[in-house]
């Protein structure tokens, strides 16, 4: 259930980075490219639960960290969202996906070539807008004075700190443009349909029963219809 996997980096190296699975290697493989920052912290927990849900639906499922996340060995300032695509697509061939699930930002880097899933999917410069007034909300509190036109232009040039994710200036200009292609085979679920709010607005890391349950099912169903 816990191992590794070898992701490609930029120069074309590689790191080693662990992952999640639950593997049987049967028909559907869904590789799970999780939110990004510190929205990969609260929908953790619901990640795996819709993971474990999945493999009693009889569905294999990968979830890889991506270089700079979690307890990478590189550092993320280097990373940006082309070198996660194509630790994405590596990722696609190494576990032999057959659909996608990506959660919020991780819609970004799915492979268009798989069919599958966005949850919630969120843009570059939504997640770049929330990091930034809650950047600006705490330099507030601590007698600090930081707009986001001042923030903005030092995340272009050298990078910026938002929420302890050290952000490289490559990243943050991708960030300000990036959002998910249109896609006819990566059906958008959105929050309604899961039902109550996000747990990506919650101030700390939470669970719910009930939304794995709902998320597991309708990828659940869909592939069973499909099989």
């Amino acid at each position: 259930m816990i191992g590794t996997w070898q992701a490609p980096l930029p120069d074309g190296k590689s790191s080693e980075e662990l992952l999640v699975s639950f593997d049987e290697q049967r028909a559907v493989r869904v590789l799970v490219l999780p939110a990004w920052f510190d929205e990969a912290n609260k929908l953790r927990r619901l990640t795996v639960e819709v993971m474990r849900r999945l493999d009693g639906a009889g569905v294999d499922s990968f979830l890889p960290d991506l270089p700079g996340c979690n307890e990478s060995l590189v550092l993320l300032s280097e990373q940006t969202i082309e070198s996660w695509r194509e630790a994405a697509l590596a990722a696609a061939d190494a576990f032999d996906a057959t659909h996608v699930l990506s959660l919020r930002s991780g819609a970004l880097i799915a492979p268009a070539a798989l069919s599958g899933w966005r949850y919630a999917p969120q843009s570059g410069p939504k997640l770049l807008r929330g990091m930034i007034r809650a950047r600006t909300i705490s330099a507030r509190e601590q007698g600090l004075e930081e707009t986001t036109d001042q923030l903005m232009q030092m995340g272009r040039t050298v990078g910026l700190t938002l929420g302890g994710w050290d952000i490289g200036p490559a990243m943050f200009r991708e960030l300000e443009a990036a959002d998910a292609d249109d896609s006819d085979t990566q059906v958008e679920i959105a929050q309604s349909t899961v039902g109550g709010p996000g747990l990506w607005l919650r101030a700390e890391p939470d669970e719910n029963a009930a939304q794995a349950d709902a998320l597991a099912a309708i990828i659940a169903l869909a592939v069973g219809e499909k099989t």
